[in-house]
């Protein structure tokens, strides 16, 4: 119940950003930000963006990230080609719960349009996978089970998918709107389809002077077929958050730094707290 609540909420909050179109191409509200696998983005739904889709012929961007729930950080790396390509990749730590280490390599194109931004892609994830056997023992008049890892192994899964990026404002606050549509190739996946939407919004821009962004989403994907921190798999994930934007200092305005504070499956039990950071610069304007 309270999952549908808080999308009959989200979908509330959609209609009223959309009230009043803008030009999606301008950049006026956006940061450009990564999401949690490198992808150009919110946290969970990428947008219709590249990275420095206007200001750099090539960009690079570097991020990371800490859950400190799950405690598996995360490194994100991506570049961005031509104002419509970007190509990504980033790498999930996750040595206290799983040993595990997974990778993702993601890309994206953005088609030619001057209002609402369309955009396709998609990325392989490697996954690696344990596999426990439980073991009773007593010790001293206390049983105890334990898990031993017996074999480790590789499995892979895909994601692709299709994001609408427009503009609009809430209360004369630039915001950006994203849906996004896809599928995961992944065992047992029983021919689910993706969807995400979210929202990027300047908050309160004249007071904070333009350096903070509340970013909302809602899907029923995450940043892997196999996250931590959240899942989306049932009733889908609610993530939201603060995006703080330093580059609206004017000797850091030709780089990307921004710093996310994030909640993840905010009204889940296995909500999670998540601190990330990312820097870019331009290489060829």
């Amino acid at each position: 119940m309270k999952k549908d609540v808080a999308v009959c909420g989200l979908f509330f909050c959609l209609f009223l950003l959309a009230g009043r179109s803008l030009d999606a191409q301008s950049g006026v509200s956006t940061l450009r930000g990564m999401s949690l696998n490198g992808a150009t983005g919110l946290y969970a739904v990428p947008t219709a963006r590249t990275g420095w889709e206007k200001d750099a012929d090539v960009g690079i961007d570097a991020g990371t990230s800490y859950n400190f729930i799950s405690e598996n950080p995360m490194i994100k790396m991506g570049i961005s080609l031509f104002h419509w390509v970007e190509i990504t990749g980033a790498v999930d730590l996750q040595p206290e719960i799983r040993s595990n280490t997974d990778g993702v390599l993601g890309a994206k194109l953005q088609f030619p349009t001057t209002k609402t931004a369309l955009a396709i892609g998609g990325n392989i994830q490697f996954l690696r996978n344990s596999d426990y056997s439980t073991a009773h023992v007593v010790i001293h008049g206390f049983s105890q089970d334990i898990q031993f890892s017996r074999h480790k192994g590789y499995s892979t899964a895909g994601h692709i998918y299709a994001a609408a990026t427009y503009g609009g404002e809430f209360f004369s606050w630039p915001a950006e709107t994203t849906f996004a549509l896809g599928y995961t190739f992944v065992e047992d996946n029983r021919d689910n389809i993706d969807f995400g939407m979210g929202f990027d919004l300047l908050l309160l821009p004249d007071i904070l002077q333009r350096f903070v962004h509340w970013i909302v989403d809602f899907s029923n994907f995450s940043y892997t077929a196999q996250p931590l921190g959240t899942d989306p798999w049932t009733r889908g994930s609610l993530n939201t958050g603060l995006r703080v934007d330093l580059a609206a200092i004017p000797v850091l305005n030709r780089f990307k730094f921004n710093i996310d504070l994030m909640l993840l499956d905010l009204l889940d039990e296995d909500r999670s707290i998540v601190v990330g950071l990312v820097f870019g610069l331009p290489l060829k304007r």
